[in-house]
């Protein structure tokens, strides 16, 4: 903070709007959604959410590598490029400065403007976007305090995209730990387990299933359940206890993005597109449920446009069935594993979040010189206009 008050203190700043420190950049080529590649010469920088799009190896001319801030007319991105690249598709705004520092814009740019998060033209808004210019009178200090702020945060992104980096590997690490030992306990040697279908394990209940369109449930607290989970809260129920559910559809058979069978407990609706199991003891239902997670069931998946796994494949897949003790204890061990990856799983991008925060919270204080009244009367009308 001293240094802050220090780098800041008595700098007379003059806010303007984007538009007068900026001039376009009319891209030379664009390419379609077609020419993009995994590979190429030329990196393609569009308005998504990925920062490089893809590659091209195209017959085009590129724009010239230099210092560039891009915004998304559709989309609201913001980017900073300081390469030479080919502009995919539509709707982008390619932007030069023309006295402040490139970087210094951009993360003014990114932390000044304020989204409308709807899908339109934002360029005759966005170009609107009061920038803070330190020192505008001296445009030596001015480019040295700029300097300083784009060094600072320019170590605050690189630490960032670290942490990111390193807790993303570490989540990774981890599952592929709990994937190994979870196959590792239901791996069994000939003779230690006798295989059974899955239909003399577990009682079928699919019978007593209820699909109700949306528009005719009644709103309440009872989840109601599809192939993947919670999709809606109702007011009734038709199962009270704890059951075995197993995606019935739908691509998450093949693509696996979800668990396929999740156990659910107490009152609950369940549609058409789930299974449900019930079993005898606590050990039978969870055993099933991380065998079930962990095999390949494309044998037993019919249908290539809609994935279905139905009632009869279901029941005759062979699972190992060891004694009820030894059963237990891969759940016990398992349900470990299960706690500890879950813990990491839903507090790593917690971690990211914080850090981002921490990261957005600087780079404003950073960015937050005083304003004139009439400055702050503008950027009201501003927010106001934009909702």
């Amino acid at each position: 903070m001293n240094f802050l008050e220090k780098l800041l203190d008595g700098v007379d700043v003059q806010w303007k709007p984007l538009r007068t420190e900026i001039k376009t950049v009319t891209a030379p080529s664009k390419l379609k959604s077609g020419a993009y590649r995994d590979t190429g010469r030329f990196p393609i920088i569009d308005q998504g959410a990925e920062f490089i799009a893809a590659y091209t190896d195209e017959d085009v001319t590129p724009i010239k590598a230099g210092e560039y801030i891009i915004f998304g007319d559709h989309s609201e991105h913001i980017k900073y490029v300081d390469f030479s690249f080919v502009q995919g598709a539509d709707g982008l705004k390619i932007l030069r400065p023309i006295s402040a520092s490139a970087k210094y814009i951009y993360y003014a740019f990114l932390n000044f403007y304020k989204k409308e998060l709807s899908y339109k033209r934002h360029w005759t808004s966005a170009q609107d976007t009061l920038i803070p210019i330190p020192c505008p009178d001296n445009p030596e200090k001015s480019l040295a305090i700029q300097a300083e702020i784009v060094r600072i945060l320019d170590i605050f992104t690189e630490l960032t995209a670290e942490l990111t980096a390193e807790l993303t590997a570490e989540l990774t690490d981890r599952q592929k730990q709990y994937n190994y030992y979870r196959d590792r306990l239901l791996t069994f040697e000939k003779g230690e387990a006798e295989l059974k279908p899955l239909g003399e394990l577990a009682e079928n209940l699919n019978f007593m299933r209820k699909p109700v369109t949306s528009g005719l449930r009644d709103s309440g607290e009872v989840p109601y359940y599809g192939a993947s989970g919670i999709v809606d809260y109702v007011k009734d129920y038709i199962f009270d206890g704890d059951f075995l559910l197993v995606s019935e559809d739908g691509a998450n058979l093949v693509a696996r993005n979800t668990p396929i069978a999740f156990s659910i407990s107490g009152k609950s609706w369940v549609n058409n597109h789930a299974h449900i199991l019930k079993f005898n003891t606590y050990a039978e239902r969870r055993y099933i449920e991380y065998y079930l997670n962990s095999i390949d069931l494309t044998p037993y998946i019919s249908g290539a446009a809609q994935p279905k796994l139905n009632q009869k494949n279901l029941n005759s897949i062979k699972i190992p069935n060891p004694s009820p003790n030894e059963k237990e204890r891969i759940v016990a061990i398992l349900d470990k594993f299960d706690t500890l990856t879950t813990s990491i799983r839903e507090g790593l991008p917690r971690e990211i979040a914080l850090r981002q925060k921490q990261y957005e919270y600087y780079r404003d204080l950073l960015l937050t010189f005083p304003k004139p009244e009439e400055v702050e009367a503008h950027l009201n009308s501003m927010e106001k206009s934009h909702g």
